[in-house]
């Protein structure tokens, strides 16, 4: 009989997981916004030019678009940050705008667009 995992083991395995998670986002393949789309579901770090960046403050969920590649509406990869994350990267959409970019993270797709969301600042250089 296989023994329930005891609340110490059961917290080693979170610390070490979230221990392990930043390591594995850094060693993510690195990818141009043209090749997100092929890698849908896999960590990666995707770099480009900024090519239009909007706040959309009156949106309900306050988001921050980052637009790789082209610009709105014919973007080829957005990083997306939420409202509440927002404060940890400032105006991104002033401060950004024409830079080139490397974020990091999981690709997903969003009404058949590839997509990054940012969480945290760390996600992102410049």
């Amino acid at each position: 009989m296989v023994e329930p995992m005891s609340f110490l083991n059961r917290a080693s395995v979170i610390v070490a997981a979230a221990l392990l998670l930043p390591t594995s986002l850094a060693s993510a393949t690195s990818l141009s916004a043209e090749e997100a789309a092929g890698h849908v579901g896999e960590a990666a770090t995707v770099c480009g030019v900024v090519a239009s960046a909007k706040f959309a403050a009156n949106s309900r969920s306050q988001p921050t678009f980052l637009d790789l590649g082209k610009p709105y509406p014919n973007a080829v990869f957005t990083a997306v940050i939420f409202g509440d994350d927002r404060p940890k990267f400032g105006a991104p959409e002033k401060s950004l705008h024409g830079a080139h970019v490397c974020v990091t993270g999981v690709i997903r797709l969003y009404r058949g667009r590839p997509e990054m969301i940012l969480n945290d600042r760390s996600q992102l250089t410049k």
